[in-house]
């Protein structure tokens, strides 16, 4: 593509002296398993998250799982999340046994219902599973009450919101747990999986702590049935150089988002993304909406624009949810919102040239559908 969807080497020039010498000072310590710079990143992560407590993982899907499996949330439980999100958010919930309870998203901002949310919890109900999205939260202040009236615990998943704010509060901070996800791709992104979860619950911090190590916090005593899910000591290397220049990496984010705005406002075709008047987006993605999505999209990639779809099919009719009874239209705006979502190329580094690339040819692909 001669614009890609993320251009992550623009990152690694910035970084690579300094991730370079991390990595020696890994390789001449041979700690490689849980070393020093995993403590480091914790630490530094949980003040930028304004929580007590982050556990470093080895992916994001895991981070949802063993928060889970820290709230005790098991067969028989039930865990209300939206139908709108990655596969992973659903997943983590049918790998600890409870059943996943599917919401219609907002269609204004593509975040969790709340009103559904509330009709939805029922007797079985354990959690609410909040997804922040293409860089903006979801609707937390109002779901801690939510969760609190109901009795509910609210799990966060913040693989998206590396940054973000809500009602001038920290994505990552909300509830009583939050998994995060470090895929290269994301605001905040390893040199391969990796993840993280956040708390303000002590007791929370040290299950996940000991579920992550084989059920252990001391060595070949192991009081819970847990597995191998360790943040590896080199990505954590690369996690911190990485968190030293999330802030500027994030305003080159909303800037490009801003330039866009601009430059989309001739377009009365298309859709574009909205913020919520409580949140700071960090834009993880630019989304916008059109008519004949794969036909436009078609095109955009024959004229090498790397765009891309966040997400084409909801979680209720994936296959690996078919157990779930659902079918088309039971969350018609999700449904909608996956057939009209196209991403376009945004990276810290992009130039304003290559936005107007992207919107030019973006144009020109409108304009081919229409004729």
């Amino acid at each position: 593509m001669t614009i890609p969807l993320v251009d992550l080497s623009i990152q690694h020039r910035e970084i690579e002296a300094e991730v370079r010498e991390g990595i020696d000072a890994v390789m001449r310590s041979g700690a490689f398993i849980l070393g020093p710079a995993v403590a480091e990143f914790e630490s530094a992560y949980a003040d930028f998250c304004e929580v007590p407590h982050c556990v470093g993982v080895a992916s994001g899907t895991d981070a949802l799982e063993l928060a889970l499996r820290a709230l005790e949330i098991g067969p028989g439980d039930e865990v209300v999340l939206p139908a709108n999100t990655f596969i992973a958010s659903a997943t983590a919930v049918i790998r600890i046994g409870a059943q996943p309870v599917l919401v219609d998203c907002e269609a204004d901002y593509h975040l969790i219902d709340l009103n559904q949310t509330a009709e939805r919890i029922g007797s079985r109900t354990r959690a609410i599973m909040a997804v922040d999205l293409f860089g903006q939260a979801a609707p937390l202040v109002q779901l801690e009450d939510l969760a609190r009236e109901a009795g509910v615990a609210l799990i966060e998943d913040a693989a998206q919101s590396h940054g973000a704010r809500h009602g001038g509060r920290a994505a990552g901070s909300f509830g009583d747990v939050a998994g995060t996800s470090f895929y290269p791709a994301k605001n905040l992104g390893a040199y391969g999986d990796a993840g993280a979860v956040l708390t303000h619950s002590a007791l929370l911090a040290d299950r996940v702590r000991q579920l992550r190590n084989y059920g252990s916090d001391v060595k070949y005593h192991h009081p819970l049935p847990g597995w191998n899910s360790r943040l590896d000591t080199v990505q954590a290397v690369v996690l911190l150089a990485k968190l030293r220049r999330l802030a500027a990496w994030n305003v080159q984010r909303r800037a490009a988002a801003a330039l866009y705005d601009a430059l989309l406002a001739e377009l009365p075709d298309v859709v574009r993304p909205m913020t919520r008047g409580d949140n700071e987006h960090v834009w993880h993605l630019y989304v916008v909406r059109v008519s004949e999505r794969d036909r436009v999209l078609a095109s955009l990639n024959e004229a090498g624009i790397g765009a891309g779809i966040h997400y084409p099919t909801p979680i209720h009719l994936q296959g690996a949810f078919a157990g779930l009874g659902h079918g088309k239209g039971d969350f018609p705006i999700a449904e909608q919102a996956a057939a009209e979502m196209i991403s376009l190329p945004l990276y810290p580094g992009i130039s304003e040239a290559q936005q107007g690339e992207v919107v030019a040819a973006l144009a020109a692909a409108l304009s081919a559908t229409r004729g």
